[in-house]
């Protein structure tokens, strides 16, 4: 009979780390009065564009772990698409942050790693696909460094412009 994955979860310290740490960066704190919470990831994300690479890179470390416990390759696929979808539509200016605050990507993977786990069976081993992964998270983590450059070039040269036309 296949162990039960929520045991799995609080049995294995990794994992049970991982739970931790998505809770720390996505529903740590609540709003007094409401149920609405939000963690780390929302905070930092308030700091523009800084604190949102912060939170791609803790992201990172928390997809890290979850392929060292064995997520498929698909299930990967899906939990990047999580992190960069946090991360880009978290730079845009305060609309971002309302989408950090709600989104939770790093909830949604340890959820989406329980489902996977759920219903017992074997998994494959996923060590082919982590150097595969290694790679795409870091072209997509220069290509937002590359995007927060040009924004940061394009709005120092607008700034310029309109110094300028005062005189």
């Amino acid at each position: 009979m296949p162990a039960e994955p929520e045991s799995n979860f609080s049995q294995d310290p990794e994992l049970a780390r991982l739970e931790v740490l998505s809770r720390w960066m996505d529903n740590q704190f609540r709003i007094p009065g409401t149920q609405w919470r939000f963690g780390l990831d929302g905070i930092i994300g308030l700091v523009p564009y800084v604190g949102d690479m912060a939170g791609f890179l803790v992201s990172g470390f928390l997809l890290r772990t979850m392929v060292k416990k064995g997520a498929g390759p698909l299930l990967m696929l899906r939990m990047m698409w999580n992190y960069v979808l946090d991360a880009v539509l978290g730079m845009v200016p305060f609309l971002g942050d309302l989408f950090d605050f709600g989104f939770k990507a790093n909830r949604r993977n340890v959820a989406l790693l329980k489902a996977y786990y759920a219903d017992g069976s074997i998994k494959p081993n996923a060590s082919k696909s982590v150097a595969l992964l290694g790679v795409l998270f870091f072209l997509l983590f220069g290509v937002l460094i590359w995007l927060l450059w040009k924004l940061a070039a394009w709005v120092l040269t607008v700034g310029w412009e309109a110094l300028s036309n005062l005189q």
